[in-house]
């Protein structure tokens, strides 16, 4: 299992210093996400001030892009890299997809789909010269020109995440792609019964093998030095985690456990605003199950403990301010990797 650490500054003149630092403290893979800022960018800059470390988006939401732009940045971030690159892709939520992209929210599962076997599509055409010919319901690609082809690259195999939190999206990251992307609300037992079982049902049906494949996440995580500083970052992971179960994507993670009953009023207090009235409806057994409460000295060991056998790949996500200085990152991957 890989310990990774995700980007915390987007100001572009930043990104070298903690690019590097990542990378010196141990981790293996950098991640960026989409929300107030670009996150192919910032692995732009981290790809040269850096040898080592694999960079990621955790994630990129696919719809907002065509492939064939998605496909540019990836191969240009892919070769920058020298091969270190891992695209992580990401449907987003109708209302975001509608009212914060302005495009068009259809079939979310198969239209993903189709961008992963499209984006395979042209790179191959541009790494071996074949025709470019892909044809689906939602995305058709038929054009390709030599003053449009950027050519073939040293490393040309990009690995290929998606988020996915239903049956049909832990199904097709199984079949089609490299590695899923596991939402950090989320707990051993989903993961065990319901994540599993349905990228195993995926590779089999394509005949994969586990080894083809990785499970990623950011782990919700109460990390504090004192009692009195854990108990503080509880209550904003407690509203965090309030934050998730207030919506019906994540009725998946609430059945696996009985909790369905907790939904529909989380879901009238966020309509009404009571952000704090939600994070009081949850129950100490969700926070426990959901997040791993430490000290920088111990978390590593307790992440290990938990995930051993159920993910490859987790960083920490921490829902609340955070100073952290280079001796404690060090110190916690170290730990982790013991």
């Amino acid at each position: 299992m890989k310990l990774d650490v995700a980007l915390r500054n987007y100001d572009l003149s930043a990104i070298p210093e903690q690019a590097w630092q990542a990378e010196g403290s141990g981790y293996d893979c950098l991640w960026t996400s989409e929300t107030q800022h670009d996150p192919f960018l910032p692995l732009a800059v981290a790809a040269n001030a850096t040898t080592t470390i694999k960079l990621g988006t955790s994630i990129a939401v696919a719809f907002a892009r065509s492939p064939m732009t998605i496909a540019q940045t990836a191969w240009d971030l892919q070769k920058a890299s020298k091969g270190r690159f891992i695209l992580g892709l990401g449907s987003q939520v109708r209302a975001h997809i509608q009212r914060r992209f302005s495009v068009k929210f259809e079939s979310p599962g198969p239209k993903l789909r189709e961008v992963v076997l499209a984006l395979r599509t042209i790179w191959d055409c541009w790494q071996n010269g074949t025709a470019l010919k892909f044809e689906g319901k939602f995305y058709n690609f038929g054009l390709m020109t030599p003053f449009f082809n950027p050519g073939p690259i040293e490393y040309p195999k990009i690995p290929i995440y998606i988020a996915g939190v239903n049956e049909y999206m832990c199904r097709m990251a199984g079949e089609v792609c490299d590695g899923l992307h596991v939402h950090p609300f989320h707990t051993t037992k989903y993961l065990r019964e319901f994540v599993h079982p349905a990228v195993q049902d995926g590779m089999k049906g394509a005949g994969r093998s586990r080894e083809d494949f990785a499970y990623a996440t950011a782990c919700f995580v109460v990390v504090g030095e004192t009692e009195q500083e854990r108990s503080q970052n509880a209550e904003a992971v407690r509203q965090q985690i309030a934050f998730y179960a207030s919506t019906r994507t994540y009725a998946p993670v609430l059945a696996a456990h009985g909790w369905e009953s907790l939904s529909p009023e989380l879901h009238q207090r966020s309509l009404d605003g009571d952000w704090k009235g939600m994070a009081r409806l949850i129950p100490d057994e969700m926070l426990d199950e959901v997040a791993v409460c430490g000290t920088y000295e111990n978390i590593g060991k307790k992440l290990r403990e938990k995930y051993t056998g159920l993910l490859d790949r987790i960083s920490l996500y921490q829902p609340y301010p955070v100073e952290v200085d280079d001796h404690q990152l060090t110190r916690l991957a170290a730990e982790f990797r013991n």
